[in-house]
């Protein structure tokens, strides 16, 4: 499992990485990646913010795992075993990065060796300072 204060939870987080971030396909997945998470939009705090704990500040991700995997058990086992792959290579990104993890339905008969070397690969692919941006 994920910590929960390295887990994107909230559609905008998600629409930012998807939209701002860059892209690595890979047969079972879709890697969007941030290397900076955007600052929250609207200046002044929300009344009872001012309890809230500071933005966290290790690398997050967030997992898109639809319909077209398959039904809900293999959604599910296919977003467990992407969570578990991640967890391994969250180290490898840098603190203020967002990555978005898109299940394609390939990733349904997957195993997790196959999942953890593509999540690696296309991280490989990201993380390259020669890629093209």
């Amino acid at each position: 499992m994920l910590p929960a204060q390295a887990r994107l939870r909230r559609r905008p987080e998600f629409t930012a990485v998807v939209r701002s971030g860059r892209r690595a396909g890979r047969p079972t997945m879709v890697l969007h990646f941030l290397p900076e998470r955007p600052a929250l939009a609207g200046g002044d705090p929300a009344p009872g913010d001012e309890a809230r704990p500071p933005a966290p500040s290790g690398a997050r991700a967030g997992f898109v795992v639809g319909k077209a995997v398959g039904n809900s058990v293999v959604r599910h086992r296919v977003t467990r075993r992407l969570r578990a792959a991640v967890r391994a290579e969250l180290d490898r990104l840098p603190a203020t990065a967002d990555l978005v993890v898109r299940a394609r339905p390939e990733a349904a008969d997957a195993d997790s060796g196959v999942l953890r070397r593509d999540l690696a690969r296309g991280l490989d692919r990201l993380l390259d300072p020669r890629a093209r941006r």
